[in-house]
């Protein structure tokens, strides 16, 4: 089975956004990732600019480390209107380096960051990853493992 990759945010996604980065979230992502082992955990927050990806593996639980494989290139805007978008365009770059149509999903708070809303599990930025999230998300691999999963490309933003 080929891979699928999970871009991960975490404020707002592993933890509520602006509260204690408790992560506290995670186990309830994690869970749905063990079910999936066909899953690479691609870190795609601000925190990759940050710390170093051995850091940001520490976070997740041992037997999860391992699939926490890398982080996106940064892409620095240098217009306002660059920023619609901005963290997928960060993920196709990367998706560009493993070459081949790769399958892939998102996890973020900001729908702004992911044009293409077919592959985004969008988290309540107050609340953290939940249940509801983690059903969409399994819902999304099991089409992904079914060859189901059809998702329109986003357009380029003019």
């Amino acid at each position: 089975m080929s891979p699928v990759y999970v871009f991960l945010d975490f404020d707002g996604v592993t933890h509520p956004w602006g509260e204690v980065e408790d992560f506290r979230c995670l186990p309830e992502l994690e869970a749905v990732l063990r079910d999936y082992p066909e899953t690479r955990v691609v870190i795609a927050s601000d925190w990759r600019t940050l710390f170093s990806l051995p850091k940001l593996v520490a976070r997740f639980s041992e037997d999860i480390r391992p699939r926490v494989i890398d982080t996106t290139p940064t892409i620095f805007p240098r217009k306002p209107d660059e920023l619609y978008g901005l963290r997928e365009r960060e993920a196709h770059q990367w998706l560009a380096r493993k070459g081949g149509d790769a399958q892939w999903l998102a996890i973020d708070d900001a729908p702004g960051n992911w044009p293409t809303r077919a592959r985004l599990v969008l988290t309540d930025f107050k609340r953290g990853f939940t249940d509801e999230d983690a059903g969409r998300m399994r819902r999304m691999l099991d089409a992904f493992r079914s060859g189901e999963f059809k998702a329109p490309e986003a357009a380029a933003p003019a």
